[in-house]
């Protein structure tokens, strides 16, 4: 006997038994709009840590925990009769199929290319990729402006979440303002800018003023997102990848002091340099092993 295979409706109605006043999880009748927030920014990072790993074993898992984050918030709406899981799913098909005017002409998914029809027959897929971006980023902006109002006029910043980490929020904000020409032209004025910035952290912490030095510190961290930005690099991934590489190597210098019977608090910080530069030449040979690439491992600079 073959497992039964669960689908959507399934899932919809173990939400409502879940919130059903006389039969339902205490704890899931408690829940609001609020307090599901945080577990759904964790769910996400969850996901991309899974895909991170490549541990596709985990990311179905991973994936459903993240759904189980939307049917919620449609079960909250659904019960005070604002819309439902239905709803979403409506208007996020129909919100795609008139992004994707290169894709549906007539603006219906019925008006997709027939299947035999080559790309080069089909008019509408006679799209540059870079088209296709200007004229999502159009969509998007009439979008926009239909939302405005004459108190809150229109902005290309907005629909930018506030509740977004903020490293990939200043990503998101600078990138929508270098869309409307306020941007430097090319990376060496952005690095210019870090420079100016350290600067004025420098200068800041000479004057004893802390409080200053940290609000230049965000200055200083807003100008390598855009450096980041310039270079077509997602600065949450770069900061990922930097976490994941400290963290292997510190692991590796307590790794060194533990088959000595010692700890990072028992040794100064010459010692604990000394198992640091150890990692890094380690994994630049293996890299240079596995790929023929070497990272440098001359010098104190950490990570």
């Amino acid at each position: 006997m073959s497992e039964i295979r669960h689908g959507i409706d399934d899932l919809l109605t173990l939400m409502a038994v879940l919130r059903d006043p006389d039969q339902g999880c205490p704890w899931d009748l408690e829940q609001g709009w609020d307090s599901i927030v945080p577990h759904t920014l964790e769910e996400a990072y969850e996901v991309a840590d899974a895909i991170e790993r490549r541990a596709w074993d985990e990311l179905p898992g991973e994936l459903g925990d993240l759904l189980f984050q939307v049917v919620y918030y449609s079960q909250f709406a659904n019960e005070e009769g604002r819309f439902d899981f239905n709803d979403v799913v409506h208007t996020l098909t129909a919100k795609m199929v008139r992004r994707h005017p290169h894709v549906f002409p007539d603006g219906t998914l019925a008006s997709r290319r027939p299947a035999g029809v080559s790309a080069e027959q089909f008019e509408a897929r006679q799209v540059e990729l870079e088209h296709v971006s200007s004229r999502w980023e159009s969509l998007k902006a009439e979008e926009r402006a239909g939302r405005s109002t004459d108190a809150v006029p229109a902005s290309v910043l907005d629909d930018v979440p506030r509740t977004l980490p903020a490293l990939a929020r200043a990503a998101k904000l600078s990138k929508r303002a270098a869309r409307v020409g306020f941007d430097w032209p090319d990376a060496s004025g952005v690095i210019a800018k870090i420079r100016e910035e350290l600067d004025e952290v420098e200068q800041a912490l000479a004057e004893g003023d802390r409080h200053h030095a940290a609000t230049e510190v965000g200055d200083l961290l807003f100008a390598v997102t855009n450096l980041a930005r310039t270079l077509e690099a997602d600065p949450e991934q770069c900061l990922r990848t930097t976490n994941a590489k400290f963290e292997r190597r510190f692991r590796h210098v307590e790794a060194a002091l533990a088959e000595r019977g010692m700890t990072p608090r028992d040794v100064d910080l010459d010692t604990m340099e000394r198992h640091w530069q150890a990692a890094k030449r380690l994994e630049s040979t293996v890299s240079e092993t596995s790929s023929g690439h070497s990272e440098s491992s001359s010098g104190g600079d950490r990570p």
